[in-house]
């Protein structure tokens, strides 16, 4: 398909109105609103005992408030590609970020936790479209020898959501209430929004306009994505109930949904999943990577907060200011290993980083009561650092060596992968802990240190697929003195 120079907003246009530092520029743009929906979706967690008091939430309800996010941006992250397609890069990004606006101001004025729960489903859906389109932005704009510069910028900045997140949070809701967390976003959505406007394309990934594209959405696809996550889910959560014939039940609609969705996928003329990227030897592995990286990682984001507060009874203030040397780290980290990607095969520094990750909640087992404030802050400091190493050489190892025409697809897969074991891992943390916490009722530190070992497992798990992402001769990085692609 040909592609439209002579529209405004065209990428041809843009460049030449803005000059050489435009893809700089397109860079903190999504940046941005890749910041709103991680702050949206991490920040809640210092707020969950606040609003299990309010509420009256026993354990297995209140993860939902993480839960419930996680499963709708898991579900809508496989509509990127489609959007991107079909509205282009201003008005699919532009649509996302005001959805996730109005879910955060929905949820700050919400009356009960059914409400709660439906906007955080409404902020979820929002972040599932826009966390794709980053890595599709950069792999697109950039050189070759900038793509990791690139990343590492883009997750500095990233970054920074999760590490003052909590921080802002606890203080807010010691001083105003739960209330007050969920309008947080709204001023990051307004400057996104904005910035979109100004420097995004109209057209779709690589350049061909959006009027090219009729590709109808894979309706049934998505219905029976749908019902796989979310029985899913459901199942897990009654699986230490009393409905365990109900629990069972879910879970294998759950696979008999699983099982229509990659048929549906074989047989559709406009599949939402390419399963042929799964062909590609990195991307798979990658995939497997991802699901387990994001397993643990949410997990632990749900878990260390609750931890600190339950456990070793901190106030949310003092629990987020715990945090943010570790958020700091996993900043000053992101870059280093961004240039890391451009020099060193990603498969080592990805390996090493999911080791790290793994340490750090082995180390969580020596906290306790008694344990320095100090002591705390440097164990999570170590999985920061082994989080920063992870993230530009996920990103852009597992889709670089795919054809430019599948990125969307690879992007969004990867992504999709990652949510998705991020929503299980969210479910399991809070499972194991409801069962331990009945099993050690009355030493809850040691139920805690039981899920911190289940964690640390898991993660350490996805160190040999990592190993197994090593690149082929003609996929290794490029050397700074190679061309930068069109």
């Amino acid at each position: 398909m040909s592609r439209v120079i002579d529209h405004p907003f065209s990428p041809e246009a843009l460049q030449a109105r803005h000059g050489t530092g435009y893809r700089w520029r397109v860079l903190l743009t999504v940046m941005l609103g890749t910041m709103a929906s991680i702050m949206a979706s991490t920040i809640v967690n210092v707020a969950v005992p606040d609003m299990s008091h309010v509420f009256t939430l026993g354990q297995e309800r209140a993860q939902w408030l993480s839960a419930g996010f996680m499963a709708a941006m898991t579900i809508s992250m496989l509509l990127t590609p489609w959007l991107l397609e079909r509205f282009g890069y201003r008005h699919t990004y532009g649509g996302a970020i005001a959805l996730l606006a109005l879910g955060g101001i929905g949820g700050g004025v919400g009356w009960n936790i059914d409400w709660v729960l439906a906007m955080r489903a409404v902020e979820g859906l929002a972040a599932g479209v826009l966390q794709p389109i980053p890595a599709i932005i950069v792999l697109q704009t950039f050189g070759r020898h900038e793509q990791g510069k690139a990343m590492g910028i883009f997750g500095f900045g990233v970054v920074l959501a999760p590490a003052i997140g909590p921080s802002i949070g606890g203080v807010l809701v010691e001083a105003f209430g739960w209330r007050s967390i969920f309008f947080v976003v709204v001023p990051f959505c307004v400057a996104a929004f904005a910035l979109g406007w100004r420097y995004l394309p109209h057209s779709s990934p690589g350049g061909v306009p959006v009027n090219h594209h009729r590709r109808q959405l894979d309706v049934p696809g998505l219905l029976l994505l749908t019902a796989a996550v979310l029985c899913l889910l459901n199942g897990l959560v009654h699986l230490h109930d009393q409905a365990h014939a109900l629990a069972f039940g879910l879970l294998l609609a759950s696979a008999v949904a699983t099982f229509g969705f990659i048929t549906r996928q074989r047989r559709a003329t406009h599949p939402m999943m390419q399963l042929s990227l799964f062909g590609n030897h990195t991307f798979s592995w990658g995939g497997v990577v991802a699901f387990i990286y994001g397993m643990a990682l949410f997990g632990s984001t749900y878990l260390v907060p609750v931890f600190m507060q339950l456990a070793l009874k901190l106030p949310p203030s003092q629990a987020g200011a715990v945090l943010l040397p570790a958020g700091i780290a996993l900043a000053v980290t992101i870059p280093v290993a961004g240039r890391l990607a451009d020099r060193l095969a990603f498969h080592r520094t990805l390996s090493a980083g999911v080791l790290l990750l793994a340490v750090s909640f082995w180390l969580m087992l020596s906290v306790g009561l008694t344990t320095a404030l100090g002591i705390i802050t440097l164990w999570a400091i170590v999985g920061r650092i082994g989080l920063g190493l992870v993230l530009p050489s996920l990103n852009l190892g597992a889709v670089r060596s795919l054809p430019m025409a599948l990125l969307p697809y690879g992007a969004s897969g990867i992504n999709f992968l990652r949510q998705l074991g991020g929503a299980v891992g969210v479910s399991v943390v809070g499972i194991m802990l409801q069962w331990r916490l009945v099993v050690h009722a009355a030493d809850p530190v040691r139920a805690f240190h039981e899920t911190f070992f289940l964690l640390g497992a898991i993660c350490a798990a996805a160190v040999v697929a990592a190993w197994r992402m090593k690149p082929a001769e003609a996929d290794k990085p490029a050397s700074p003195g190679d061309n930068p692609e069109p």
